[in-house]
This record gives C-alpha cells, structure tokens and sequence, in this order.
C-alpha cells in the first residue's frame, strides 16, 4: 500500500502543482543540466541586475536591459544601491553623480532637464559642472551634484565613487 500511495503521489502531485502554480513552478524546481554548476553570469563583471559594487568600483554591463534608460543621450538613471545618477551625454561619454540631494539628502526623487537635476523632494535643482559642488545632505538649495570618474570599455562603464 506505501508503495502504491508513492507511485500515485509521484505522478498526480507535479500534474496537479502545474494546475496551481504554471509553469515556472515546475521550472523552478526542475533539476539543472547535471553539471552541479550554477549557470555562469554571461558578464562575469557584473551580477544579472547588470552591475557590481566592489568597494568605491562600481561596474554596469551597459547591454542589460536595466539600464536602456541611458541607451541614449539625455537619459539618465538613478542606481540606488550605488548612491549614482548616470547621464549618457553623448554615445562614448556617461557621467556619474552623488545621488544624495544637497538640501536634505533625499536619493529617489530625481528628474533631469536642461542640464539640471532636480530633486522631487523640495524641487530644488542642482547643476552638472564640476564648479561650486555642494555636499550631501549640507543644507544647500543650489550649486552642482559631486561627480564621480567613470570611463567606457566596450559596453562597460566603471564608475570610480571616491
């Protein structure tokens, strides 16, 4: 009988999870190819959210699909695990920012126009030059973000935060 209730729930249980769950529930517990290893990253620079953090090094896979926002220039994202603003200004040139608003250190409420980013939490907005740069945080309604180094390799962008 113990054998019978085996063989029954071996072959009605995953039929009936599919019903429940779809398919990328049977996917999910799938076995892998049989290699014992994890499929490997198709970036090994960087984590499949497209970007690293080692330190002050932060490195972007620019082909991942997180990042199409600066596919272009003019577009910019707010990598908040990195505390950075991107801008794409040109197809060989990505800016990077401090993310943290000068005026009361807010970091998720950004937008860009007219070489300024502005700040949704008061609507105080802050310029790109590398000139009268204000702090973090430092009271500031006014002046330029703090701007990181970053350079281009392929379709690798490494920005240096120090």
């Amino acid at each position: 009988m113990k054998k019978d209730r085996r063989s029954f729930l071996s072959q009605v249980c995953p039929t009936v999870a599919f019903a429940f769950f779809g398919l990328s529930f049977l996917e999910a517990c799938s076995k892998d190819s049989g290699s014992g290893e994890p499929d490997p990253d198709p970036n090994p620079n960087t984590g499949s959210n497209g970007y690293s953090i080692n330190g002050n090094t932060v490195t972007v896979d620019l082909t991942n699909s997180n990042f199409s926002s600066i596919s272009t220039a003019g577009g910019f994202k707010n990598l908040l695990d990195a505390s950075v603003l991107l801008l794409r200004i040109s197809s060989n040139e990505i800016l990077a920012f401090d993310n943290c608003c000068p005026h009361v250190g807010t970091s998720t409420q950004w937008s860009y126009a007219n070489n300024k980013f502005t700040c949704g939490n008061h609507g105080n907005s802050y310029g790109i030059d590398s000139a009268n740069v204000v702090n973090c945080n430092s009271g500031s309604t006014s002046g330029n973000l703090k701007s990181y180094s970053t350079s281009i390799s392929g379709t690798t962008l490494t920005i240096t935060t120090s």
